[in-house]
């Protein structure tokens, strides 16, 4: 989706009642805003987001209300935080990232759901398809599944002796199984062995760099966090 219209469908969404706590307030249009992130490390995003809704004259406070649901990189909350968010019937839905995604599609079929997705949507069951997405959800697809891979054709460039390769990721990432899968298929490809550690604490990645100095690894492909 382009990002014009990315926006325009916050603005077209801007119709319906207020949530319970403002109940006694005039009638905003309300986002549900849903992620798996923690809210302390992703408040660029919000920023980001905040001004896409001002470029369609859409302002938090003023003319918006904004409900936010944090599962604190919790993905297993996530199913919970969407059935709450849909009990307080806001306009619209956005979702950010994969995990948050499946969770509010899976919560409602009639609120607008508008989501940021690194994994196919097709793929994972969020659309029917990229022309005729159906249903009530649509958003941005970023692809990031390719950055691991190009980052292992460029590591088979710069380092080509290295035959042994680690790849550490986030085991709460929604989309770390196809991740996996992708980097694998493509280390084989280059004759390459992947070598697989998980972290999502300081001490894990201690111990996961720990693993990697045993099993003799020779470069390191990091993944950003998946949500």
């Amino acid at each position: 989706m382009r990002r014009r219209d990315f926006i325009a469908a916050f603005a077209g969404a801007a119709a319906a009642g207020p949530l319970g706590a403002r109940a006694q307030q005039p009638a905003l249009p309300t986002i549900g805003f849903l992620s798996g992130a923690s809210s302390n490390n992703y408040q660029l995003f919000v920023t980001a987001f905040k001004e896409g809704l001002k470029q369609t004259d859409y302002v938090e406070g003023r003319n918006v209300a904004i409900e936010y649901r944090w599962a604190e990189d919790q993905f297993d909350r996530l199913p919970k935080l969407a059935a709450d968010l849909v009990n307080e019937r806001p306009t619209m839905i956005m979702a950010s990232g994969n995990a948050a995604a499946v969770a509010a599609k899976k919560a409602t079929a009639t609120i607008p759901i508008v989501f940021t997705s690194g994994n196919d949507p097709i793929q994972i069951g969020l659309v029917a398809s990229f022309n005729r997405p159906e249903g009530n959800i649509t958003g941005v697809y970023t692809a990031s599944l390719e950055f691991p891979i190009k980052t292992l054709e460029l590591l088979h460039e710069l380092v080509p002796p290295a035959a042994d390769i680690g790849l550490l990721i986030n085991p709460r990432g929604s989309n770390k199984s196809v991740i996996v899968k992708e980097v694998e298929a493509a280390a084989r490809a280059l004759g390459k062995q992947i070598h697989v550690v998980e972290a999502s604490t300081d001490a894990e990645i201690d111990a996961a760099f720990s693993t990697l100095v045993q099993l003799r690894a020779r470069a390191l492909i990091i993944l950003s966090n998946q949500f």
